[in-house]
């Protein structure tokens, strides 16, 4: 509401305010059309090979952004401190100095000797590796204008400041518009940049959520520090598909990719023993073989222990509940322990099988062959459900060396040749399957074994 005034509120003085009408406001029907710089083109007229990628030289990693980097792209990759982030781009700008190319590695949080250091213990130098500890986004972009690099490292988005932009390093306007400036600075110069990104104790990426959608490809860089496994988890991709997985292993020389990641997940005993059943899970697109391990203890306890590692105890919880109503299974009087292999972490219904059979061997002493693989998920009444990509599952069982899979009954997909296949309803088909009588439905691709 308008209200007198007769003495300036700023200045102090008297009759120095004058009354005056408002500017009038824009009529918002429509605005005034500017000549666009560049006119529209039809798709079809666009090059197909303006963005092709290029692969960086780890297989890993390029498996998780598709092809390889895209020229102009802004990748954000982040993880927990430790987890070997900084280790990993040093390993990337190596490989692609290799190819004859030109990379900038900028760090905000370590001097430029402390990577040079890093570096000799990784053997990640080369002449076409430029260094420069800097945390001043001018400053940045000088570097970049004077090395022209095809590849730019900035450790980490947290660390640099936009001068003239309001907030403390590390705050939200400022992270925005240093992520703004250097995807405008990909944009236009078609340089790949891969920022790297702390994380909140939630494992969420740490700052503005606007920060996720300014970038082309989101990855999280995940490791349990009781682990040397790595792994890369593709979150957003604007190139390529955002479930696929890449593994690694850190060594005291630096980190090294890990092809066959499944090798990790198994453990190869002399003889079958009890309480050990080999399942195959699904991470994004990547099929990987691994071993749930179940130990069931007489106890005297009022409540005994539950004990889970690696898998979801609720489903572990459900399995002991089924395996209590439909194969005699009583484990109210003991302690129960169940474990996957290698630090492998299960969590999709696929693995109730191996689960439930893992309890069953270890509660009846009755050791499943190390040769078979079981695939399904389980229902509150036995029944044995279908699972997706059931073909790819058994081709990765195949391709280690198993003989024999379990898998529902219903599962239509076209399976590998050269591997025996036992098709199940519910836990009484898959009990018989695992035991040495003929179990029911089985085609075999092959002799039986």
């Amino acid at each position: 509401m308008p209200k007198w005034f007769g003495r300036c509120p700023d200045c102090g003085e008297w009759g120095t305010i004058s009354e005056s009408a408002p500017a009038a406001v824009a009529a918002r029907t429509g605005t005034t059309s500017v000549a666009p710089s560049s006119p529209a083109v039809r798709i079809t007229d666009v090059a197909s090979d303006s963005a092709t990628a290029t692969p960086i030289g780890i297989a890993e990693f390029d498996r998780v952004l598709g092809r390889g980097v895209v020229p102009g792209s802004v990748i954000l990759l982040a993880g927990e401190p430790g987890v070997g982030k900084s280790t990993l781009l040093l390993e990337t700008v190596k490989h692609w100095a290799a190819q004859g190319k030109t990379a900038l590695y900028v760090t905000g949080e370590e001097s430029a000797g402390q990577v040079r250091l890093r570096a000799e213990r990784t053997d990640a130098v080369h002449d076409n590796i430029y260094l420069a500890s800097e945390t001043d986004l001018s400053t940045v972009l000088g570097h970049v204008e004077a090395v022209s690099p095809t590849l730019l490292i900035v450790d980490s988005v947290q660390t640099m400041v936009a001068t003239g932009t309001d907030g403390v390093t590390g705050g939200v306007t400022q992270i925005r518009a240093v992520t703004t400036a250097l995807v405008s600075l990909a944009k236009t110069s078609g340089i790949a940049i891969i920022l790297v990104g702390h994380v909140t104790k939630d494992g969420n990426v740490a700052g503005p959520r606007s920060l996720e959608h300014l970038v082309d490809v989101v990855l999280s860089f995940e490791g349990d520090r009781h682990s040397s496994l790595r792994m890369i988890r593709g979150i957003k991709n604007r190139f390529g598909p955002s479930d696929e997985v890449g593994c690694f292993e850190q060594r005291s020389d630096g980190i090294h990719q890990v092809s066959d990641p499944s090798g990790i997940f198994v453990h190869q005993h002399e003889s079958d023993v009890s309480g050990s059943a080999a399942l195959v899970a699904m991470d994004g697109r990547r099929a990987m073989v691994g071993q749930i391990q179940a130990l069931l203890n007489d106890t005297k306890m009022t409540s005994p222990r539950r004990a889970v590692s690696g898998l979801d105890s609720a489903r572990v919880a459900m399995m002991l509940a089924v395996a209590e109503k439909h194969a005699g299974i009583t484990a109210s009087s003991k302690e129960v322990y169940a474990s996957t292999v290698g630090g492998m972490k299960v969590s999709e219904p696929a693995a109730d099988l191996a689960i439930f059979l893992a309890l069953y061997s270890s509660f009846f002493d009755k050791p499943i062959p190390s040769t078979t693989v079981a695939i399904g998920e389980v229902g509150l009444v036995g029944e044995v459900r279908r699972v997706s990509s059931i073909a790819r599952r058994v081709a990765e069982a195949k391709r280690l060396g198993f003989r024999h899979v379990i898998i529902p009954v219903g599962s239509d997909e076209e399976m590998p040749k050269g591997i025996a296949i036992t098709r199940v309803n519910n836990l009484l088909e898959a009990k018989t399957a695992i035991s040495a009588k003929e179990a029911p439905r089985r085609d075999y691709a092959e002799a039986p074994f």
